[in-house]
């Protein structure tokens, strides 16, 4: 990610269902706000995958570029006191064709007619 400000959404990934966060990536995307990134901690960074993952290939196929993603240890202090070391992702998402000289939107699949 450019060190400059950040002109886009975040999605906090959380206990929610994935769906979710699904259709929240889907609409932000779509309102062409520019990039958006999905973050997570702990547990929720395999949800994050699975949400980016059928943003991807269910929702929005060929036309979101995935990257960069950055990982990091964050150092919290729980509920007891004691310091944990928490693991965060963050995987940035592109609609194709955003960016100037980028490749433009692939087209929609034709929906196939039903046999006669």
């Amino acid at each position: 990610m450019s060190g400059g400000p950040y002109d886009g959404a975040t999605v906090y990934i959380g206990q929610k269902p994935t769906m979710t966060y699904v259709f929240q990536v889907v609409t932000q995307l779509n309102a062409a706000v520019g990039p958006v990134v999905v973050k997570a901690r702990g547990n929720a960074i395999g949800k994050a995958v699975d949400v980016v993952e059928v943003v991807r290939r269910r929702f929005l196929e060929g036309q979101v570029d995935v990257g960069p993603i950055s990982i990091d240890t964050e150092r919290l202090t729980n509920r007891e006191g004691r310091e944990a070391n928490v693991s965060s992702i963050a995987i940035r998402l592109t609609r194709m064709g955003e960016a100037p000289g980028a490749a433009e939107p692939a087209a929609a699949k034709p929906v196939p007619r039903p046999p006669a």
